[in-house]
């Protein structure tokens, strides 16, 4: 493999036109550059230079190496001068959309992180557009979007992090709570608690009901996850969560039930423009999500 060193030495080379002058400038023995030459023409097998030649000559392959060398070591030096300038004032905004209401809490601990090894971000966290996030990721209105639901588009790059199981949650002295699981039928016409969403929208509805051709209940809408389980425990009716939000149901007397005999499962991504400016630093936050997301599924699991 050609290594960097390499195509440095080569540009020594014809820069100071002789071994001794390149081993000068590239602050090696004579005897350490010859056998990097060396080296580095077992790997081609052919020479680099014409021996004894003054000035220098290079040889066609040596030719060859050397215009890759002057094409990749500039970008070299100015990405590592990019990179260790840091985030400029355009790249270090990061606004996050959130299309799930219970993601918040278990989000903290990945801002603190992320905040902790990148001081210099301005990290802003946010559920106003909802499930028109997407559109406001393309439009510049945001930088980042969580979504279990990825449009297909040419401008935005989606990055799996992690499947979480969603699962019926209902009071212990309801009918359903005993059941190992409940199908879909069983669920006609009850009324469903959920976050201020539409009833099309909910993964309770798009990926059990609906596909079943079964008809969902009255909704009822609840802002708060706590408020929510209460109202739940207290038979105003039943509710689809992910596993963390039922985390969250201590000393509520809840049963939380696999929907189906597998269980629904989804996936979370996380999406941002490819052409972004801060591509790279929305990667390193949703490497940070995914981590987190594991170790909290792997918990709850």
């Amino acid at each position: 493999m050609i290594e960097l060193r390499h195509l440095r030495t080569l540009v020594a080379l014809k820069e100071s036109g002789s071994l001794a002058g390149a081993a000068k400038k590239r602050f090696v023995t004579q005897s350490a550059l010859s056998h990097q030459i060396k080296e580095l023409e077992t790997r081609i097998n052919s020479s680099i230079f014409v021996r004894k030649s003054k000035p220098l000559s290079f040889t066609q392959e040596g030719t060859r190496l050397l215009n890759l060398a002057e094409e990749i070591l500039p970008k070299v030096i100015e990405t590592e001068s990019d990179l260790k300038q840091g985030l400029n004032e355009e790249d270090n905004q990061l606004g996050v959309g959130i299309e799930c209401h219970s993601c918040f809490r278990w989000l903290m601990p990945v801002m603190e992180e992320f905040r902790a090894r990148f001081p210099q971000a301005n990290l802003d966290l946010s559920s106003r557009h909802l499930f028109d996030s997407l559109n406001a990721l393309e439009m510049g209105e945001l930088d980042v979007v969580l979504t279990s639901d990825p449009v297909p588009g040419q401008s935005l790059a989606y990055q799996h992090l992690f499947d979480f199981e969603v699962k019926l949650v209902v009071a212990n002295d309801h009918p359903l709570a005993q059941q190992e699981y409940v199908t879909p039928r069983q669920l006609e016409k009850q009324t469903i608690i959920s976050y201020p969403v539409p009833l099309s929208r909910l993964d309770l509805y798009r990926h059990f009901l609906e596909p079943a051709g079964i008809e969902a209940g009255e909704q009822l809408s609840c802002d708060l996850t706590m408020m929510l389980l209460q109202r739940i425990a207290c038979k105003d009716g039943i509710a689809a969560l992910p596993t963390w939000s039922i985390s969250e149901s201590h000393g509520l007397n809840l049963t939380a039930l696999k929907l189906g005999p597998e269980g629904l499962k989804r996936p979370l991504f996380g999406a941002y423009r490819k052409d972004g400016s801060n591509a790279l630093l929305a990667q390193k936050w949703l490497e940070l999500v995914a981590v987190e997301g594991m170790a909290k599924q792997h918990k709850l699991n």
